[in-house]
Protein backbone atom coordinates (compact mmCIF):
# COMPACT_ATOMS: atom_id res chain seq x y z
CA UNK A 1 0.00 0.00 0.00
CA UNK A 2 3.07 2.28 0.93
CA UNK A 3 4.28 1.82 -2.11
CA UNK A 4 1.48 2.13 -4.39
CA UNK A 5 1.11 5.45 -2.18
CA UNK A 6 4.48 6.27 -3.35
CA UNK A 7 4.66 5.36 -6.86
CA UNK A 8 1.15 8.00 -7.54
CA UNK A 9 2.46 10.90 -5.48
CA UNK A 10 4.06 12.77 -8.26
CA UNK A 11 1.68 12.06 -10.66
CA UNK A 12 -0.83 14.37 -11.70
CA UNK A 13 -3.30 12.94 -14.89
CA UNK A 14 -6.29 12.33 -13.58
CA UNK A 15 -8.34 12.92 -10.79
CA UNK A 16 -8.48 8.92 -10.53
CA UNK A 17 -5.29 9.19 -9.36
CA UNK A 18 -6.11 11.52 -6.44
CA UNK A 19 -9.16 9.57 -5.64
CA UNK A 20 -6.63 6.37 -5.10
CA UNK A 21 -3.62 8.23 -3.33
CA UNK A 22 -6.62 9.31 -1.01
CA UNK A 23 -7.97 6.13 -0.34
CA UNK A 24 -4.43 4.91 0.36
CA UNK A 25 -4.13 7.56 3.08
CA UNK A 26 -7.00 7.29 4.59
CA UNK A 27 -6.29 3.18 5.16
CA UNK A 28 -2.49 4.09 6.37
CA UNK A 29 -3.76 6.11 9.04
CA UNK A 30 -6.71 3.77 10.54
CA UNK A 31 -3.71 0.88 10.27
CA UNK A 32 -0.56 3.48 11.25
CA UNK A 33 1.34 2.05 8.63
CA UNK A 34 2.61 5.71 7.86
CA UNK A 35 3.69 8.87 10.41
CA UNK A 36 2.24 11.98 10.66
CA UNK A 37 5.53 13.43 8.93
CA UNK A 38 5.04 11.38 6.02
CA UNK A 39 1.38 12.43 5.63
CA UNK A 40 1.91 15.80 6.08
CA UNK A 41 4.49 15.67 3.35
CA UNK A 42 2.78 13.68 0.80
CA UNK A 43 -0.45 16.07 1.34
CA UNK A 44 2.29 18.91 0.91
CA UNK A 45 3.27 17.45 -2.53
CA UNK A 46 -0.33 17.23 -3.62
CA UNK A 47 -1.18 21.02 -2.81
CA UNK A 48 0.97 21.41 -6.11
CA UNK A 49 -0.83 19.39 -8.45
CA UNK A 50 -4.10 20.25 -10.74
CA UNK A 51 -7.23 18.64 -9.04
CA UNK A 52 -6.03 19.70 -5.05
CA UNK A 53 -8.99 22.00 -4.59
CA UNK A 54 -11.41 19.69 -5.54
CA UNK A 55 -10.29 17.53 -2.85
CA UNK A 56 -8.43 19.75 0.01
CA UNK A 57 -10.77 19.01 2.21
CA UNK A 58 -9.93 15.25 2.35
CA UNK A 59 -6.56 16.30 2.48
CA UNK A 60 -7.00 18.37 5.53
CA UNK A 61 -8.77 15.79 7.42
CA UNK A 62 -6.36 13.23 6.40
CA UNK A 63 -3.44 15.30 7.94
CA UNK A 64 -4.82 16.14 11.34
CA UNK A 65 -6.63 12.69 11.94
CA UNK A 66 -3.02 11.32 11.45
CA UNK A 67 -1.74 14.17 13.58
CA UNK A 68 -4.52 13.30 16.59
CA UNK A 69 -3.69 9.86 16.89
CA UNK A 70 0.09 10.69 16.44
CA UNK A 71 -0.25 12.87 19.51
CA UNK A 72 -3.12 11.13 21.62
CA UNK A 73 -0.13 7.68 21.19
CA UNK A 74 2.04 10.46 23.63
CA UNK A 75 -0.09 11.95 26.30
CA UNK A 76 -0.29 10.94 29.49
CA UNK A 77 -2.67 12.78 31.69
CA UNK A 78 -0.77 12.96 35.22
CA UNK A 79 -2.07 16.24 37.17
CA UNK A 80 -0.79 16.06 40.85
CA UNK A 81 -2.40 19.52 41.48
CA UNK A 82 -5.01 21.84 39.85
CA UNK A 83 -2.67 24.33 38.81
CA UNK A 84 -0.29 21.50 36.92
CA UNK A 85 -3.49 20.36 35.19
CA UNK A 86 -4.50 23.82 34.15
CA UNK A 87 -0.45 24.46 32.87
CA UNK A 88 -0.34 20.77 30.99
CA UNK A 89 -3.62 21.56 29.35
CA UNK A 90 -2.60 24.98 27.99
CA UNK A 91 0.32 23.44 26.75
CA UNK A 92 -0.06 20.21 25.15
CA UNK A 93 -3.66 18.57 25.85
CA UNK A 94 -5.98 21.26 24.29
CA UNK A 95 -4.21 20.23 20.57
CA UNK A 96 -6.35 17.46 20.50
CA UNK A 97 -8.91 19.21 21.29
CA UNK A 98 -8.15 21.50 18.14
CA UNK A 99 -7.47 18.48 16.37
CA UNK A 100 -10.82 17.19 16.59
CA UNK A 101 -12.47 19.69 15.50
CA UNK A 102 -10.21 20.59 12.55
CA UNK A 103 -11.18 16.61 12.18
CA UNK A 104 -14.82 17.05 12.15
CA UNK A 105 -14.63 20.46 10.19
CA UNK A 106 -12.98 19.13 7.11
CA UNK A 107 -15.12 15.76 6.85
CA UNK A 108 -18.93 18.38 7.17
CA UNK A 109 -17.22 20.77 4.41
CA UNK A 110 -15.52 17.82 2.01
CA UNK A 111 -19.04 15.89 2.13
CA UNK A 112 -17.15 12.23 1.75
CA UNK A 113 -19.17 10.92 5.09
CA UNK A 114 -18.88 7.53 3.17
CA UNK A 115 -15.06 7.56 2.36
CA UNK A 116 -13.94 8.89 5.57
CA UNK A 117 -16.74 6.70 7.93
CA UNK A 118 -14.19 4.27 9.06
CA UNK A 119 -11.49 6.62 10.29
CA UNK A 120 -14.62 8.95 11.83
CA UNK A 121 -15.87 6.09 13.84
CA UNK A 122 -11.98 5.47 15.03
CA UNK A 123 -11.60 9.30 15.59
CA UNK A 124 -14.78 9.89 17.11
CA UNK A 125 -14.02 6.70 19.58
CA UNK A 126 -10.34 7.49 20.88
CA UNK A 127 -11.61 11.35 21.14
CA UNK A 128 -14.56 9.83 23.32
CA UNK A 129 -13.10 7.19 25.33
CA UNK A 130 -8.59 7.79 25.29
CA UNK A 131 -8.81 11.35 25.74
CA UNK A 132 -12.26 13.12 26.62
CA UNK A 133 -13.22 10.66 29.51
CA UNK A 134 -9.99 9.91 30.95
CA UNK A 135 -8.93 13.98 30.85
CA UNK A 136 -11.99 14.67 33.14
CA UNK A 137 -11.75 12.22 35.14
CA UNK A 138 -8.46 12.76 36.37
CA UNK A 139 -9.33 16.52 36.28
CA UNK A 140 -12.56 15.63 38.40
CA UNK A 141 -10.59 14.53 41.19
CA UNK A 142 -8.82 17.80 41.59
CA UNK A 143 -12.00 19.76 41.20
CA UNK A 144 -13.74 16.83 43.73
CA UNK A 145 -10.59 18.15 46.66
CA UNK A 146 -11.67 21.99 46.27
CA UNK A 147 -12.86 23.79 48.89
CA UNK A 148 -13.36 27.01 46.72
CA UNK A 149 -13.71 27.19 43.07
CA UNK A 150 -10.31 28.64 42.40
CA UNK A 151 -6.91 26.70 41.03
CA UNK A 152 -3.63 28.57 42.29
CA UNK A 153 -1.80 30.71 40.53
CA UNK A 154 -4.58 30.98 37.75
CA UNK A 155 -6.89 34.68 37.27
CA UNK A 156 -10.11 34.02 38.31
CA UNK A 157 -12.75 35.60 35.31
CA UNK A 158 -13.80 37.96 37.94
CA UNK A 159 -9.77 39.32 38.07
CA UNK A 160 -10.11 40.07 34.19
CA UNK A 161 -11.08 43.71 34.13
CA UNK A 162 -8.07 44.11 37.06
CA UNK A 163 -5.60 41.42 35.19
CA UNK A 164 -5.63 42.93 31.93
CA UNK A 165 -8.10 46.11 30.87
CA UNK A 166 -7.38 47.89 34.50
CA UNK A 167 -3.40 48.49 33.35
CA UNK A 168 -3.98 50.35 29.58
CA UNK A 169 -6.27 52.69 31.40
CA UNK A 170 -3.87 52.84 34.14
CA UNK A 171 -1.44 54.54 31.79
CA UNK A 172 -3.96 56.43 30.30
CA UNK A 173 -4.14 53.77 27.31
CA UNK A 174 -7.23 52.83 25.00
CA UNK A 175 -8.17 49.22 25.23
CA UNK A 176 -10.73 47.51 23.25
CA UNK A 177 -12.35 43.95 24.22
CA UNK A 178 -14.08 42.07 22.12
CA UNK A 179 -15.98 38.92 24.33
CA UNK A 180 -16.97 35.77 21.99
CA UNK A 181 -19.12 33.62 23.15
CA UNK A 182 -18.01 30.12 23.42
CA UNK A 183 -14.88 30.98 22.40
CA UNK A 184 -12.84 28.14 24.06
CA UNK A 185 -9.14 27.73 24.56
CA UNK A 186 -8.03 25.93 21.55
CA UNK A 187 -9.80 28.16 18.88
CA UNK A 188 -8.04 30.92 20.79
CA UNK A 189 -4.61 29.73 20.12
CA UNK A 190 -5.45 29.12 16.54
CA UNK A 191 -6.85 32.84 16.24
CA UNK A 192 -3.64 34.25 18.42
CA UNK A 193 -1.38 32.38 14.92
CA UNK A 194 -3.92 33.53 12.72
CA UNK A 195 -3.53 37.42 13.45
CA UNK A 196 0.65 36.75 14.20
CA UNK A 197 0.32 36.21 10.23
CA UNK A 198 -0.97 39.71 9.43
CA UNK A 199 1.43 42.53 8.76
CA UNK A 200 2.27 44.51 11.69
CA UNK A 201 0.28 42.40 14.30
CA UNK A 202 1.20 40.85 17.22
CA UNK A 203 -0.91 38.94 19.25
CA UNK A 204 -0.42 36.99 23.06
CA UNK A 205 -1.81 33.89 24.20
CA UNK A 206 -2.85 33.98 27.78
CA UNK A 207 -6.11 32.25 29.81
CA UNK A 208 -7.82 32.35 32.85
CA UNK A 209 -10.30 30.22 34.92
CA UNK A 210 -14.32 30.72 34.04
CA UNK A 211 -16.70 31.73 36.69
CA UNK A 212 -18.82 28.41 37.67
CA UNK A 213 -21.34 26.87 36.32
CA UNK A 214 -19.44 28.05 33.04
CA UNK A 215 -22.91 29.19 31.01
CA UNK A 216 -23.25 32.91 29.80
CA UNK A 217 -24.98 35.49 32.39
CA UNK A 218 -22.43 34.39 34.94
CA UNK A 219 -19.90 34.24 32.85
CA UNK A 220 -20.18 37.82 30.72
CA UNK A 221 -21.06 39.24 34.86
CA UNK A 222 -17.60 37.77 35.82
CA UNK A 223 -15.73 40.43 33.27
CA UNK A 224 -17.04 42.95 33.98
CA UNK A 225 -15.57 45.69 35.81
CA UNK A 226 -15.90 45.46 39.82
CA UNK A 227 -16.86 41.68 39.47
CA UNK A 228 -13.10 41.20 41.65
CA UNK A 229 -14.82 42.91 44.54
CA UNK A 230 -15.55 40.17 47.46
CA UNK A 231 -18.82 38.31 46.93
CA UNK A 232 -20.91 41.32 44.96
CA UNK A 233 -22.04 39.00 42.20
CA UNK A 234 -25.35 36.68 42.77
CA UNK A 235 -27.68 34.47 41.16
CA UNK A 236 -31.36 36.01 41.23
CA UNK A 237 -33.43 33.90 43.55
CA UNK A 238 -35.73 32.81 40.54
CA UNK A 239 -36.04 30.40 37.71
CA UNK A 240 -34.13 32.69 34.87
CA UNK A 241 -30.63 32.12 36.39
CA UNK A 242 -29.65 35.99 35.38
CA UNK A 243 -26.72 37.39 37.38
CA UNK A 244 -26.56 40.27 39.45
CA UNK A 245 -23.12 42.65 39.90
CA UNK A 246 -23.76 44.93 42.95
CA UNK A 247 -27.51 44.55 42.77
CA UNK A 248 -27.92 45.33 39.46
CA UNK A 249 -29.08 43.08 36.34
CA UNK A 250 -26.53 42.02 34.04
CA UNK A 251 -28.73 40.99 31.09
CA UNK A 252 -28.26 42.16 27.73
CA UNK A 253 -26.15 44.95 26.37
CA UNK A 254 -28.22 47.60 27.84
CA UNK A 255 -27.81 46.78 31.42
CA UNK A 256 -23.66 45.99 31.02
CA UNK A 257 -23.76 49.19 29.11
CA UNK A 258 -24.78 51.15 32.44
CA UNK A 259 -22.98 48.83 34.72
CA UNK A 260 -19.05 50.33 32.74
CA UNK A 261 -20.48 53.21 32.73
CA UNK A 262 -21.40 53.05 36.90
CA UNK A 263 -17.81 51.90 37.09
CA UNK A 264 -15.65 53.70 34.68
CA UNK A 265 -17.57 57.13 33.88
CA UNK A 266 -19.06 57.52 30.16
CA UNK A 267 -16.02 56.72 28.19
CA UNK A 268 -16.77 53.43 29.10
CA UNK A 269 -19.12 51.41 27.49
CA UNK A 270 -20.77 48.06 25.96
CA UNK A 271 -21.68 47.39 22.75
CA UNK A 272 -22.73 44.82 20.02
CA UNK A 273 -19.84 43.51 17.74
CA UNK A 274 -22.96 43.41 14.85
CA UNK A 275 -23.21 46.65 15.41
CA UNK A 276 -19.84 47.87 14.95
CA UNK A 277 -19.00 46.07 11.66
CA UNK A 278 -22.38 47.56 10.40
CA UNK A 279 -20.66 51.13 10.60
CA UNK A 280 -18.82 53.42 7.95
CA UNK A 281 -15.09 53.97 8.49
CA UNK A 282 -16.07 57.84 9.64
CA UNK A 283 -18.46 56.23 12.55
CA UNK A 284 -16.34 53.42 14.09
CA UNK A 285 -13.20 56.37 14.25
CA UNK A 286 -16.01 58.74 16.22
CA UNK A 287 -17.10 55.57 18.11
CA UNK A 288 -13.19 54.55 19.16
CA UNK A 289 -12.45 58.21 19.58
CA UNK A 290 -14.90 58.93 22.25
CA UNK A 291 -14.46 55.80 24.37
CA UNK A 292 -11.12 54.80 25.92
CA UNK A 293 -12.76 51.51 26.88
CA UNK A 294 -15.47 49.03 24.80
CA UNK A 295 -16.57 45.66 25.62
CA UNK A 296 -18.03 44.27 22.40
CA UNK A 297 -20.12 41.29 22.68
CA UNK A 298 -19.80 38.19 19.81
CA UNK A 299 -22.25 36.12 19.38
CA UNK A 300 -21.82 32.93 16.85
CA UNK A 301 -20.93 29.77 18.36
CA UNK A 302 -23.03 29.46 21.61
CA UNK A 303 -25.82 31.01 19.54
CA UNK A 304 -25.32 28.13 16.69
CA UNK A 305 -24.25 25.52 19.53
CA UNK A 306 -27.21 26.41 22.22
CA UNK A 307 -29.71 25.42 19.30
CA UNK A 308 -30.86 21.78 19.15
CA UNK A 309 -31.37 21.69 15.29
CA UNK A 310 -28.26 23.45 14.85
CA UNK A 311 -25.75 22.29 17.30
CA UNK A 312 -24.09 19.62 14.60
CA UNK A 313 -22.64 23.44 13.15
CA UNK A 314 -20.75 24.05 16.38
CA UNK A 315 -17.29 23.85 14.36
CA UNK A 316 -18.28 25.70 11.04
CA UNK A 317 -19.90 28.44 13.47
CA UNK A 318 -15.88 28.09 15.20
CA UNK A 319 -14.70 28.49 11.96
CA UNK A 320 -16.70 31.74 10.77
CA UNK A 321 -16.01 33.13 13.84
CA UNK A 322 -11.71 33.27 12.56
CA UNK A 323 -12.97 35.64 10.25
CA UNK A 324 -15.51 37.32 12.05
CA UNK A 325 -12.83 38.42 14.68
CA UNK A 326 -10.42 38.92 11.98
CA UNK A 327 -12.77 41.74 10.46
CA UNK A 328 -13.19 43.26 14.15
CA UNK A 329 -9.76 43.28 15.00
CA UNK A 330 -9.36 45.08 11.05
CA UNK A 331 -12.19 47.29 11.54
CA UNK A 332 -10.80 48.66 15.22
CA UNK A 333 -7.27 49.30 14.11
CA UNK A 334 -8.53 50.94 10.96
CA UNK A 335 -10.25 53.25 13.37
CA UNK A 336 -7.47 53.91 14.93
CA UNK A 337 -7.47 51.37 18.02
CA UNK A 338 -3.67 50.16 19.24
CA UNK A 339 -4.74 47.93 22.08
CA UNK A 340 -7.28 44.90 21.54
CA UNK A 341 -8.21 42.24 23.76
CA UNK A 342 -10.22 39.07 22.93
CA UNK A 343 -11.62 36.38 25.54
CA UNK A 344 -15.27 34.46 26.38
CA UNK A 345 -17.32 34.13 28.82
CA UNK A 346 -16.77 29.91 28.77
CA UNK A 347 -15.87 27.48 26.87
CA UNK A 348 -17.59 23.95 26.13
CA UNK A 349 -18.08 20.13 25.17
CA UNK A 350 -19.01 19.10 21.73
CA UNK A 351 -19.22 15.41 20.62
CA UNK A 352 -20.30 14.93 16.74
CA UNK A 353 -21.46 11.67 17.21
CA UNK A 354 -24.66 10.86 19.00
CA UNK A 355 -24.72 9.95 22.76
CA UNK A 356 -24.99 6.92 24.46
CA UNK A 357 -27.38 6.03 27.50
CA UNK A 358 -24.34 6.11 29.86
CA UNK A 359 -23.53 9.64 29.11
CA UNK A 360 -26.69 10.53 31.05
CA UNK A 361 -26.75 11.03 34.99
CA UNK A 362 -30.38 10.25 36.38
CA UNK A 363 -29.34 11.68 39.99
CA UNK A 364 -31.82 12.55 42.71
CA UNK A 365 -31.61 16.02 43.60
CA UNK A 366 -32.80 17.59 47.65
CA UNK A 367 -33.41 20.92 47.84
CA UNK A 368 -35.08 23.77 46.18
CA UNK A 369 -34.05 23.39 42.38
CA UNK A 370 -34.63 27.12 40.87
CA UNK A 371 -32.80 26.48 36.88
CA UNK A 372 -32.15 23.17 35.47
CA UNK A 373 -29.60 22.90 32.54
CA UNK A 374 -27.66 19.94 30.69
CA UNK A 375 -24.61 20.59 32.71
CA UNK A 376 -25.64 22.66 36.20
CA UNK A 377 -28.52 22.99 38.48
CA UNK A 378 -29.04 26.17 40.44
CA UNK A 379 -31.11 25.99 43.96
CA UNK A 380 -30.82 26.42 47.39
CA UNK A 381 -29.95 23.94 49.80
CA UNK A 382 -29.19 21.68 47.11
CA UNK A 383 -27.70 18.16 47.78
CA UNK A 384 -27.37 14.93 45.44
CA UNK A 385 -25.31 11.75 45.40
CA UNK A 386 -22.10 10.67 43.98
CA UNK A 387 -22.95 11.74 40.46
CA UNK A 388 -22.65 15.18 41.32
CA UNK A 389 -20.20 18.00 42.91
CA UNK A 390 -22.58 20.76 45.09
CA UNK A 391 -20.96 24.05 45.58
CA UNK A 392 -22.10 26.60 47.57
CA UNK A 393 -23.05 30.46 46.78
CA UNK A 394 -19.46 31.08 48.97
CA UNK A 395 -17.76 28.32 47.13
CA UNK A 396 -18.56 29.75 44.36
CA UNK A 397 -16.94 32.96 45.45
CA UNK A 398 -20.88 34.65 45.19
CA UNK A 399 -23.04 36.25 47.53
CA UNK A 400 -26.93 34.96 48.59
CA UNK A 401 -27.70 31.40 49.35
CA UNK A 402 -28.40 30.05 45.59
CA UNK A 403 -25.99 27.62 45.07
CA UNK A 404 -25.06 24.73 41.93
CA UNK A 405 -24.94 21.05 41.36
CA UNK A 406 -22.24 20.15 38.66
CA UNK A 407 -22.50 16.81 36.96
CA UNK A 408 -19.02 14.93 37.34
CA UNK A 409 -16.96 14.47 34.65
CA UNK A 410 -18.51 15.08 31.15
CA UNK A 411 -22.18 13.40 32.16
CA UNK A 412 -24.77 15.33 31.29
CA UNK A 413 -28.51 16.31 33.27
CA UNK A 414 -31.27 15.18 30.71
CA UNK A 415 -33.41 18.52 29.36
CA UNK A 416 -36.08 18.16 27.62
CA UNK A 417 -36.13 19.84 23.99
CA UNK A 418 -32.85 20.71 23.97
CA UNK A 419 -29.56 19.20 21.93
CA UNK A 420 -27.23 16.86 23.79
CA UNK A 421 -23.39 17.00 22.02
CA UNK A 422 -22.79 21.10 22.47
CA UNK A 423 -22.98 21.67 26.01
CA UNK A 424 -21.27 23.83 28.74
CA UNK A 425 -21.60 25.10 32.21
CA UNK A 426 -20.07 22.08 33.83
CA UNK A 427 -16.26 22.19 35.28
CA UNK A 428 -14.59 20.09 32.67
CA UNK A 429 -11.16 21.74 31.17
CA UNK A 430 -12.89 22.66 28.05
CA UNK A 431 -15.39 24.37 29.49
CA UNK A 432 -13.55 26.25 32.24
CA UNK A 433 -10.04 27.26 30.34
CA UNK A 434 -11.16 30.67 28.78
CA UNK A 435 -8.41 32.56 26.57
CA UNK A 436 -7.03 35.79 26.65
CA UNK A 437 -5.51 37.40 23.55
CA UNK A 438 -3.69 40.70 23.92
CA UNK A 439 -3.29 42.15 20.49
CA UNK A 440 -0.96 45.08 19.80
CA UNK A 441 -0.69 46.77 16.04
CA UNK A 442 3.09 47.56 15.21
CA UNK A 443 3.93 50.62 12.97
CA UNK A 444 6.32 49.03 11.25
CA UNK A 445 6.15 46.27 8.53
CA UNK A 446 7.38 43.00 10.26
CA UNK A 447 6.32 40.18 7.76
CA UNK A 448 8.47 38.59 4.88
CA UNK A 449 7.80 36.27 2.08
CA UNK A 450 10.18 33.16 2.36
CA UNK A 451 13.07 32.67 -0.20
CA UNK A 452 13.15 30.35 -2.70
CA UNK A 453 16.09 29.22 -4.85
CA UNK A 454 15.93 27.14 -8.07
CA UNK A 455 18.81 24.42 -7.66
CA UNK A 456 20.32 23.16 -11.85
CA UNK A 457 20.79 19.90 -11.58
CA UNK A 458 24.75 20.30 -13.86
CA UNK A 459 23.34 20.56 -17.26
CA UNK A 460 22.83 23.65 -19.00
CA UNK A 461 21.36 21.88 -21.73
CA UNK A 462 17.61 20.31 -22.14
CA UNK A 463 17.97 17.19 -24.58
CA UNK A 464 14.82 15.48 -24.16
CA UNK A 465 11.17 16.40 -23.67
CA UNK A 466 10.79 17.16 -20.20
CA UNK A 467 12.95 18.52 -17.13
CA UNK A 468 13.81 18.25 -13.69
CA UNK A 469 14.48 20.70 -11.56
CA UNK A 470 14.47 21.24 -7.59
CA UNK A 471 13.50 24.51 -5.94
CA UNK A 472 15.02 24.71 -2.66
CA UNK A 473 12.97 27.35 0.33
CA UNK A 474 15.53 29.03 2.26
CA UNK A 475 13.89 29.18 5.25
CA UNK A 476 10.85 27.25 7.44
CA UNK A 477 7.32 29.17 7.62
CA UNK A 478 6.40 30.65 10.63
CA UNK A 479 3.76 33.31 11.38
CA UNK A 480 6.06 36.25 10.03
CA UNK A 481 7.99 34.40 7.61
CA UNK A 482 5.37 33.88 5.48
CA UNK A 483 4.83 31.08 2.16
CA UNK A 484 5.44 32.06 -0.60
CA UNK A 485 2.76 31.61 -4.21
CA UNK A 486 4.92 30.82 -7.34
CA UNK A 487 3.97 29.60 -11.27
CA UNK A 488 6.52 28.29 -12.50
CA UNK A 489 7.20 27.04 -16.35
CA UNK A 490 9.43 27.21 -19.46
CA UNK A 491 9.67 29.96 -21.89
CA UNK A 492 11.05 31.51 -25.09
CA UNK A 493 12.71 34.43 -25.12
CA UNK A 494 9.43 35.85 -26.47
CA UNK A 495 7.43 34.88 -23.39
CA UNK A 496 5.82 32.03 -25.47
CA UNK A 497 5.35 29.14 -22.75
CA UNK A 498 6.57 25.51 -24.11
CA UNK A 499 5.83 23.60 -21.33
CA UNK A 500 3.55 22.90 -18.54
CA UNK A 501 2.58 25.47 -16.10
CA UNK A 502 2.71 25.31 -11.87
CA UNK A 503 1.23 26.64 -9.50
CA UNK A 504 3.16 26.36 -6.08
CA UNK A 505 2.70 27.05 -2.67
CA UNK A 506 5.76 27.17 -0.96
CA UNK A 507 5.01 26.89 2.86
CA UNK A 508 7.03 24.15 4.08
CA UNK A 509 7.49 24.40 7.91
CA UNK A 510 10.26 22.06 8.68
CA UNK A 511 13.87 22.57 10.35
CA UNK A 512 15.25 20.41 8.72
CA UNK A 513 16.99 21.64 5.21
CA UNK A 514 16.56 18.68 3.49
CA UNK A 515 12.85 18.42 4.20
CA UNK A 516 12.32 21.57 2.52
CA UNK A 517 13.46 20.98 -1.13
CA UNK A 518 10.76 21.07 -3.58
CA UNK A 519 10.85 18.38 -6.56
CA UNK A 520 9.15 19.31 -10.08
CA UNK A 521 9.23 17.89 -13.65
CA UNK A 522 8.04 19.80 -16.48
CA UNK A 523 7.17 18.36 -20.11
CA UNK A 524 7.51 20.61 -22.79
CA UNK A 525 4.97 20.78 -25.37
CA UNK A 526 4.70 20.41 -28.97
CA UNK A 527 5.41 24.75 -29.29
CA UNK A 528 8.57 23.67 -27.50
CA UNK A 529 9.98 22.29 -31.23
CA UNK A 530 10.24 25.53 -32.69
CA UNK A 531 12.59 26.64 -30.10
CA UNK A 532 15.31 24.03 -30.84
CA UNK A 533 18.74 25.02 -30.57
CA UNK A 534 17.77 28.54 -28.84
CA UNK A 535 18.36 29.79 -24.96
CA UNK A 536 15.16 29.01 -23.39
CA UNK A 537 13.98 30.46 -19.57
CA UNK A 538 12.64 28.58 -16.70
CA UNK A 539 10.84 31.67 -14.69
CA UNK A 540 9.12 31.45 -11.39
CA UNK A 541 6.90 34.29 -11.37
CA UNK A 542 4.74 35.81 -8.61
CA UNK A 543 1.55 37.33 -8.02
CA UNK A 544 1.31 41.17 -7.85
CA UNK A 545 -0.72 41.71 -5.47
CA UNK A 546 -4.51 43.28 -5.98
CA UNK A 547 -4.54 42.31 -9.54
CA UNK A 548 -4.51 39.68 -12.43
CA UNK A 549 -0.46 39.96 -13.11
CA UNK A 550 2.19 38.26 -12.37
CA UNK A 551 6.23 39.51 -12.16
CA UNK A 552 8.89 37.40 -12.48
CA UNK A 553 11.01 36.22 -9.20
CA UNK A 554 13.95 34.51 -10.22
CA UNK A 555 15.14 32.66 -13.54
CA UNK A 556 17.90 30.35 -14.78
CA UNK A 557 18.35 29.93 -18.57
CA UNK A 558 18.82 26.73 -20.12
CA UNK A 559 19.83 25.85 -24.44
CA UNK A 560 17.20 23.57 -25.57
CA UNK A 561 19.00 20.78 -27.89
CA UNK A 562 16.74 17.89 -28.70
CA UNK A 563 17.82 15.26 -31.49
CA UNK A 564 14.22 14.85 -32.34
CA UNK A 565 11.21 16.30 -31.81
CA UNK A 566 7.94 15.08 -31.15
CA UNK A 567 4.76 13.73 -33.01
CA UNK A 568 2.49 13.74 -29.78
CA UNK A 569 0.68 16.86 -29.07
CA UNK A 570 0.64 17.17 -24.87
Amino acid sequence: LQREVEELIELDYFKLIDQKIISGMVRAVEDRTLSAGDITLWCRQRRMTHWFNDYKHLYNAIEVASQFVTLLDTVQFNMPTATEALQSYTRHWFKLDQYYRQYIYALKVSGQNSLLNSLTEQIENLYTNRYLLPLNNEWQAQVDAMQQWHVPEVTPQTYFFMQWVKPFLSNKKKVFVIISDAFRFEAGEEMVSCIRKEDRFQAELDYQLSSLPSYTQLGMASLLPEAEQQAVLSFTDDNTATTFLDGQSTQGTINRDKLMKSALGKRAAAVQAKLLMEMTATESRALVKAHDVIYFYHNRIDHTGDKMQSEGEAFEATQKTFNDLMRLIKKLTNANASNILITADHGFIYQNSPLDESDFLSAEVGGEILYRDRRFLLGKSLSSGSGLKAFSADELKLSGDVGALIPKGIQRLRLKGSGSRFVHGGASLQEVVVPVIKINKKRQSDTSAVDVDILRSGSTVITSGQLAVTLYQADPVTEKVQPRHLRAGIYTEENQLISDLHNLLLDLTSDNPREREMKLRFLLTQEADAANEQEVILRLDEPVSGTNHFKEYKSLRYTLRRSFTSDFDF
